[in-house]
Parts: structure tokens; C-alpha cells; sequence
């Protein structure tokens, strides 16, 4: 079972149709195209086909385990006393004084270009359960950092 926001469900949704719908018949066309040029034995464009299909499929069938394991997170019972997955956390950075904002997403979700951490990561796992106005150290690769917690939010 994987935990998941509901956007995060949609765009596996959308991902599997758009495979399943666009993506599969134009490799299934690549193919018959390839095979209409002859000797298969000595077609590269045959054999590339194939791969891509392989491929494919094996991405179609990664998806529907996700989504069939998939628990959806209800966002409106998330309690913001606490960090926790899909809270948004602005923390500041003992040491130096940086501030910044990170929100807590299952790791299918994240993205740390756009602020999304996944729970799984040493931060996020030190910060999970404190409240505002804790001081998380945590164990990082390249030592121990501390952070106070600032702000929890939706």
C-alpha cells in the first residue's frame, strides 16, 4: 500500500490513459510499419519497435500496481498541529538562519525543484510528528543539522 494525495492519483490516471491511448497504438502502427519493409531477421526499426512496446507495457504494468495500491490521503483530516504527510513546513535552519519551505509528500510525489520532499528522506522522517516551535536535529549524509519548525500548514 502506497500513500498518495489525490493529485498525485490523478496524474498517475492520466499517465496510465494517455499510455494506454496514444502512446500504445503509435508503437503498435511503428510495428506494422516496420514489418510491411520485409525480412524482420535484419530490421532494426522492427526490433527498436518491439523494445519501445516492451518497455511500454512494463511502465502500463507498473502503473496499475500503483494505482491499485494506491491509498488516497483525505486532506481535509489532516490535522496541522503536527507534521505530517502532505503538510507544507517552513522551517529555519539553526546554523545558518535560512529559512525555508518544504512540503511532505509520499515519494511518488516528489519534487524538490518545486518544495516537495518525500516522507521517506532523513528530513522529512526527522521532521514528521514535531510540532512548531520544535527543533528537529537531524542526521543527514554529510552530518547533523538543525532545524525549528516555524510554520505547519495545508
Amino acid at each position: 500500500m502506497a500513500y498518495m494525495s489525490e493529485e498525485g492519483y490523478k496524474k498517475l490516471v492520466a499517465e496510465l490513459q494517455y499510455l494506454e491511448n496514444v502512446r500504445r497504438p503509435e508503437i503498435i502502427q511503428q510495428i506494422a510499419e516496420a514489418r510491411d519493409k520485409g525480412d524482420l531477421s535484419e530490421n532494426a526499426e522492427y526490433d527498436a519497435a518491439k523494445e519501445a512496446q516492451a518497455m511500454l507495457e512494463a511502465k502500463i504494468a507498473q502503473l496499475k500496481i500503483q494505482i491499485g495500491d494506491a491509498k488516497l490521503i483525505d486532506s481535509s483530516k489532516i490535522d496541522t498541529s503536527t507534521v505530517q504527510i502532505l503538510t507544507k513546513v517552513k522551517l529555519k535552519n539553526v546554523k545558518n538562519g535560512a529559512v525555508m519551505v518544504y512540503a511532505i509528500v509520499p515519494e511518488s510525489e516528489a519534487d524538490l525543484k518545486a518544495g516537495k520532499i518525500s516522507c521517506n528522506t532523513p528530513i522529512a522522517k526527522g521532521l514528521l510528528g514535531r510540532k512548531v516551535g520544535d527543533v528537529a536535529e537531524i542526521t543527514i549524509p554529510s552530518g547533523k543539522i538543525s532545524f525549528e519548525i516555524l510554520e505547519i500548514s495545508l
